[in-house]
């Protein structure tokens, strides 16, 4: 009895374990739940995102276009300025007086013009008659006055050879008379040979006097002869001719006494370094000498002069010549009245004179530092007294107008373009969110550490005082917008062997509210196959597959786990959507 009653007890434990064991098992097993998400339509916005700073609209330094001294500075710093606004004034009184000369200048060229438009009076004609013939007796006395200077030409070169042969003669008996030898050697030698012993140099002196002597020679005996052929009647080219020949042969014959003098005096002077007496013909040489000299400079210092006279009479005549020229089409031209040349010529005039005086106001305005734009004067730089030059920045101006300057990679940027809306946040001012447009996109990018990024301008639909420059900014600029469309979240869209499918549930179910959790389904949901379009980073578009109303599967959640898995993820997984799409963040707008 006992071994059955151990035998049930077995029995019953086993018995009670094996279906605590199946109740335990199949109580256990995973159950599925669907997350489920309804087909909308609404409006897909496609956008790309950056960070950057605030920025002032526009910003400049305020320079003068001219340099001096400041005489006054209008503004302080947190100033207001108005367009135009006066902000410092430099030293202007030279630019004033410029003004006031363009003004007399144009003046002047106005009535000048209103002279030559009033009709000739009598007057005026005997002026230029007069004028006219003044010019033709200063032509008449220009051509006496050469007709004389000839004449005193031939005069003059008479009476250098009423002494050039005395000169030559006497110059001949110093050189290459013997009477300092008693007739046994020249004079020239004498002076050379007694003096040799001591210095040498004195054979230089011999060879320069001979020399210079048989060149004053030559020439003269040339123009003697030239003049002997010619008269005082003689073609002017002749005299002129002979004027220049005479002038050149007493130029040599001057040097020839020079040279003979120097000769002598070097022999005397040797001599009497050495104690000894030089002979008396050596003095009475280096006197004949002497007068040599004074009647040679004297000829060709009135040779030259006689030359010189005649250049200027043929220059007076020419000149005189082109006045008559002159006077006489002034004169036809009063006789006849202004034409329309010099009618232009003077409008012409008046021209540049009224374009001197712009010049010189707009220099005078360029002394008077004014604001190019409205804004907030952010810095003055100068006081009174500075000195300003045109390099250096008086005051700096900002506009009150903010704008935001972003960054952009290179995939992004290729999608913006002046217009697009913007949505901005500022870090420094939670809560606030402003609108704007993309402004101005930059066409060259800029490279840092082998990556490129590109700036955009994003000008505000409206401004708030608490924004400030520099601080800093994140915006999202709309690329795309594609409106009434059917979209489901990205996480329903499935790809398996390049085909784009949803799962969509066989039963009708009453779908959560937001924030439930996933709903057992009693049958597996069906893949349907759908055509995708345009996506973001939470919906994409459906173009055919599904309708409006239609319930899809975005996620599942075991209960086993108790976690949640993208379904999308694996095979399953869409190029470019959520971690294979570039740019930054994209928005949608489900209805």
């Amino acid at each position: 009895m006992l071994y059955k009653f151990s035998a049930g007890i077995i029995i019953i434990i086993i018995a009670f374990g094996g279906y605590y064991g199946y109740t335990k098992y199949f109580s256990s097993a995973e159950e599925i739940k669907y997350v489920l998400a309804p087909v909308k339509k609404g409006t897909l916005i496609i956008s790309v995102s950056g960070s950057g700073q605030i920025l002032a609209s526009n910003q400049a330094d305020i320079k003068p276009k001219v340099s001096g001294e400041i005489m006054s500075v209008y503004v302080t710093s947190g100033q207001e300025a108005a367009e135009g606004a006066l902000l410092a004034a430099i030293d202007a009184r030279d630019a004033e007086r410029a003004v006031r000369d363009a003004e007399t200048g144009l003046e002047t060229a106005r009535l000048e013009l209103d002279r030559l438009l009033e009709p000739l009076d009598e007057l005026t004609l005997l002026q230029a008659e007069n004028s006219l013939i003044q010019a033709r007796e200063s032509k008449q006395k220009a051509e006496d006055d050469l007709k004389k200077a000839y004449e005193d030409g031939f005069n003059d070169i008479a009476n250098a050879f009423l002494e050039l042969p005395d000169i030559m003669v006497g110059l001949q008996d110093v050189l290459y008379g013997t009477n300092l030898s008693a007739g046994v050697q020249s004079n020239i030698s004498y002076y050379a040979d007694t003096i040799k012993s001591y210095d040498e140099k004195i054979l230089k002196y011999k060879d320069d006097a001979a020399v210079a002597y048989q060149k004053a020679r030559a020439a003269y005996d040339k123009n003697f002869i030239d003049y002997k052929s010619a008269s005082r009647f003689s073609d002017r080219q002749t005299i002129e001719m002979l004027l220049a020949e005479t002038y050149n042969t007493s130029k040599d014959t001057a040097e020839a006494v020079k040279n003979s003098s120097n000769l002598i005096q070097f022999h005397k002077d040797k001599l009497i370094e050495r104690g000894l007496r030089p002979a008396a013909f050596a003095d009475t040489h280096l006197a004949a000498l002497s007068t040599y000299t004074g009647k040679t400079n004297s000829h060709l210092s009135v040779l030259l002069s006689i030359q010189r006279t005649i250049q200027n009479s043929k220059e007076a005549i020419v000149s005189s010549e082109r006045s008559i020229e002159e006077k006489n089409l002034s004169l036809e031209k009063i006789k006849s009245g202004p034409d329309n040349l010099d009618i232009r010529a003077k409008k012409i005039t008046i021209q540049q004179r009224k374009d001197a005086l712009v010049t010189a106001k707009q220099t005078l305005a360029d002394h008077y530092v004014r604001a190019p734009f409205a804004g907030v004067i952010a810095k003055v730089n100068a006081k009174k007294g500075d000195s300003a030059s045109a390099g250096a920045a008086v005051a700096t101006l900002v506009t009150k107008q903010k704008i935001a300057e972003v960054s952009l990679n290179e995939v992004d940027v290729a999608k913006v373009k002046a217009g697009q809306k913007t949505t901005l946040t500022i870090d420094a001012i939670p809560g606030l969110t402003l609108t704007g447009q993309a402004a101005e996109v930059d066409a060259i990018g800029t490279i840092s550490q082998g990556v490129v990024s590109y700036a955009v301008k994003i000008a505000f639909d409206t401004q708030d005082e608490r924004v400030k420059p520099a601080m800093s900014v994140s915006a999202n600029i709309i690329t795309e917008a594609k409106p009434d469309i059917l979209m489901i979240p990205n996480s329903a869209v499935k790809l398996q062997d390049g085909v784009s499918f949803a799962e969509i549930p066989q039963e009708n179910i009453a779908l959560p509210e937001t924030g439930q959790g996933g709903i057992a389904l009693t049958q597996t949901p069906l893949r349907r196959q759908v055509e995708v379009g345009l996506y973001n980073d939470e919906f994409t578009e459906i173009i055919s597959g599904l309708k409006e109303g239609d319930t899809v599967v975005t996620n599942t959640i075991s209960s086993q786990t108790t976690s949640t898995s993208q379904q999308q993820g694996g095979g399953f997984r869409i190029p470019g959507l959520p971690g294979g799409g570039g740019g930054g963040g994209r928005q949608s707008v489900p209805h």
